[in-house]
């Protein structure tokens, strides 16, 4: 990545992300110029792009958008990444109107700032969190795991034949994860917490790493009493 500075060296005209042909000061360059040496790259204004920073996890962060600014000795433009804007928010949010939405027209007259964002049915519209949508998708996991033992369920129903009691144990046990699972996302405080429970522990074994104890939100109970009932 290089950055175009004007004559003044005291601006950047552009980035530019990948080797192509460009006209500069009226000369038409082909784009093996990228190949030049960086003193060559200078004398016609392009620096390199040096990376400062790593991006942060977007499953729990919102960064700012990344900034580039000039060096102090003009030879390069300094890239800064991965500066946190906010957390991503773990409770749900019913939406509201802005005065600036008012003010431009968008709200249905005789709306005040603050007041309730409804649907085309008159519904609430709410931003669902992290948590809820977590749990959201601990609910899918546990039914997903649940159905591969719906056969059972119906030739109980259909024909009275018994469930297996290791099935009916396992799929006890597939709920209690569930609730053990949600329970702990409602419990997070903050945001520390709830990446815990998406977080693996590990402990050395003859010199590696391997997992100690799986995240909560993945922590379910073994199939393995139950396998050849599945479908």
């Amino acid at each position: 990545m290089w950055a175009k500075l004007n004559d003044a060296e005291d601006k950047i005209e552009e980035i530019i992300s990948q080797a192509k042909s460009m006209t500069i000061n009226g000369v038409k360059h082909p784009r093996q110029m990228f190949q030049w040496t960086t003193a060559e790259l200078k004398a016609v204004g392009i620096v390199p792009v040096t990376t400062t920073g790593s991006h942060l996890d977007t499953n729990y962060y919102i960064e700012v958008d990344e900034a580039f600014a000039i060096a102090s000795n003009k030879a390069s433009v300094v890239r800064t990444i991965g500066v946190k804007a906010a957390d991503k928010v773990l409770a749900d949010v019913n939406e509201v109107w802005t005065q600036k939405e008012i003010d431009d027209g968008y709200a249905p007259d005789g709306t005040n700032a603050n007041d309730p964002r409804n649907d085309a049915d008159g519904n609430q519209i709410v931003t669902l969190g992290l948590k809820t949508n977590a749990k959201n998708k601990a609910t899918t996991q546990a039914n997903g795991l649940l159905k591969n033992f719906d056969w059972l369920i119906q030739r109980k129903v259909t024909a009275d034949t018994a469930i297996p009691s290791d099935v009916v144990t396992y799929m006890a046990a597939i709920r209690t994860d569930h609730k053990a699972i949600c329970d702990a996302i409602d419990s997070c405080s903050d945001m520390d917490a709830y990446i815990a429970l998406h977080t693996d522990t590990y402990k050395t074994v003859d010199g590696e790493q391997v997992i100690d104890v799986v995240a909560r939100v993945n922590r379910w109970t073994n199939d393995k009493d139950v396998k050849q009932y599945r479908r």
